[in-house]
């Protein structure tokens, strides 16, 4: 059974920014694609960005230009900076491995950008 473990949400204001962490024990990441998936109460969950083994990176119209997926080999864990947050981003956000669909889904962190 893989264990996922975000980190990193929290209340932040529009126009800031966190970072969320997602630590894969027993996960390669040199060899298995990481994603982010968010789901805003009443809204479909969506996939907001992937990042392959070979690092190469997508992401979801919404984050484009804001957000950056990156990950850390040696560490197993996967990163999403997410700067100029709005209110729209507000969600709880979800570490995958694998995309579309995931092989396995982390906890889940809440994301909340309000003044």
């Amino acid at each position: 059974q893989v264990h996922l473990v975000e980190s990193g949400g929290g209340l932040v204001q529009p126009g800031g920014f966190l970072r969320l962490s997602c630590v894969a024990p027993g996960i390669i990441s040199s060899i298995y694609g990481m994603g982010w998936y968010r789901q805003a109460p009443g809204k479909q969950r969506e996939l907001v960005a992937v990042i392959t083994s070979l690092s190469n990176t997508n992401y979801a119209d919404s984050a484009k230009g804001r957000f950056t997926i990156s990950k850390d080999n040696a560490k197993n864990t996967v990163y999403l900076q997410m700067n100029t947050l709005k209110p729209e981003d507000t969600a709880a956000y979800y570490c995958t491995v694998g995309w579309d669909p995931p092989e396995y889904w982390g906890q889940g962190t809440q994301v909340t950008v309000s003044s």
